[in-house]
């Protein structure tokens, strides 16, 4: 990847590297989710020497919702707000940059975007666009976890708010929970405009 992807209309948004996902020890791991964390860290500093603006997202979830299995959501219990599970993975660069907590109120925190109510299926939007609204931002790029859950998520509502976006696959990993779910959240993504790179 030659060309410099980076300037000051665009936004780099790292999705959930937590403990809990990319620490071979976390609760919900996704394999091989710290393998990505020095080519993120590389995508960081070209982000920073071009003037773009870097957000970080965090999944910071209440010790009991409807999103965990032992509150009949699908997902073992992870990233509980304040634990280690929930804490940036070692190593990663965590810079002085807006970070979007998701999932606080007990909801689904897929995208940056929009978190979702798991009983009523409501949806209401987090501060993430009004921030790259006010920023001058028209292009985002989305690195970190998971390909076909918070990454997908977070690039498709950022093509439906208009914002040109493009997902690094070398930066992400998936969690494939059926066998082909990063293959079809490619395709999705594609299909919703997202560049996949």
């Amino acid at each position: 990847m030659a060309e410099n992807i980076y300037d000051e209309h665009t936004a780099l948004i790292v999705v959930d590297m937590q403990n809990d996902f990319a620490d071979p020890g976390g609760s919900l791991y996704v394999k091989d989710g710290e393998k990505i964390i020095n080519y993120i860290n590389q995508q960081i500093d070209k982000a920073l020497a071009a003037s773009a603006v870097v957000v970080y997202t965090q999944d910071w979830h209440p010790p009991s919702t409807p999103h965990f299995a032992k509150d009949g959501g699908i997902w073992p219990a992870h990233c509980v707000a304040g634990t280690w599970g929930a804490d940036f993975v070692q190593g990663l660069k965590v810079v002085d940059a807006p970070i979007i907590k998701k999932g606080s109120g007990g909801e689904d925190g897929y995208s940056g975007f929009t978190v979702k109510d798991p009983i009523s299926g409501k949806t209401t939007p987090t501060e993430l666009n009004d921030l790259l609204r006010k920023r001058g931002i028209s292009k985002i790029v989305v690195v970190g976890l998971a390909t076909d859950y918070c990454v997908k998520a977070t690039a498709i509502d950022g093509a439906e708010l208009g914002f040109k976006v493009k997902v690094l696959l070398d930066a992400t990993r998936a969690v494939n929970l059926q066998p082909g779910d990063e293959e079809k959240a490619v395709l999705e993504m594609r299909r919703s405009g997202v560049e996949v790179e």
